[in-house]
């Protein structure tokens, strides 16, 4: 097939064992520098900028919240949040059962430096802004600001009654996503990746169409991206309900699956 675009997610599909960029992970996007490598992942803009300098890809749009934030340049193309309402509701429904980060564009605000937040600054290598709930709802009122992402984190039984407590409040407004059994991953229920991916190539590529796209996942929220690109491909590691729809499937992420498919695709 023609690819002219390729898009990446990042966590369990680009990343090594320290969840860094491989050197055979850089090499094999550098020698296709001709065509655009666009990443596209649930993090945060500066979790997923660092990763851009570091495949020399600075000067390309990214894809952040799942879709929820599109930038090129700096410039924002698209924000789509989960309301100040809402935010403030899921709060109050969590009662401090769990841990929630709260994320609006570059701003993370964690309510205590706990095993947690250490282990979101070590998975992405970013800082948070340490506050209490009400300061960060009282910034984020003030701004006129919703939120482009939560992640709720704690143990499994208090995420399994905030999951259904949250679901059945607000399930056709939110989008709640299990990436593990001890997170929930809440987004607006109006984007997805493959939405980011329709809009970035109406405003940026316009030239190019979905199918002339090759996409890279592992998870669950990779499944409509994968299955709606011309050439979806899924690392060993992936989740099976990805590995099903895939149209390849590459080595795991640990093992250099995207590069390996890369350079025997592109060779």
């Amino acid at each position: 097939m023609d690819v002219k675009l390729i898009f990446s997610d990042i966590d369990g599909t680009l990343l090594n064992n320290k969840r860094e960029i491989s050197t055979e992970t850089k090499a094999a996007v550098n020698r296709i520098n001709h065509l655009p490598f666009i990443l596209i992942s649930s993090r945060m803009p500066s979790a997923i900028i660092h990763l851009q300098k570091d495949l020399n890809i600075e000067d390309l749009p990214i894809i952040a919240y799942n879709g929820g934030l599109i930038l090129d340049s700096n410039t924002v193309l698209e924000s789509t949040e989960i309301s100040f309402k809402i935010t403030q509701e899921i709060v109050k429904i969590n009662q401090n059962k769990t841990h929630l980060s709260l994320y609006h564009h570059n701003n993370w605000f964690v309510p205590e430096h706990d095993h947690w937040t250490k282990r979101e600054i070590n998975n992405t290598k970013v800082q948070p802004k340490v506050q209490s709930y009400t300061e960060s709802l009282s910034f984020l009122e003030k701004n006129n600001f919703g939120t482009h992402k939560i992640m709720c984190m704690g143990e499994e039984v208090n995420i399994n009654n905030l999951y259904n407590s949250l679901y059945t409040r607000f399930s056709n407004q939110i989008h709640l996503y299990r990436s593990k059994p001890t997170y929930i991953e809440i987004a607006p229920k109006q984007i997805s990746k493959l939405s980011a991916i329709k809009l970035l190539i109406n405003q940026v590529f316009s030239n190019l169409n979905i199918k002339q796209c090759l996409a890279f996942g592992d998870n669950y929220n990779d499944i409509e991206m994968l299955d709606g690109v011309g050439y979806g491909v899924a690392v060993n590691n992936a989740k099976p309900e990805v590995k099903k729809i895939a149209q390849h499937i590459t080595l795991d992420a640990k093992q250099h699956g995207v590069a390996h498919f890369l350079n025997n695709f592109f060779n």
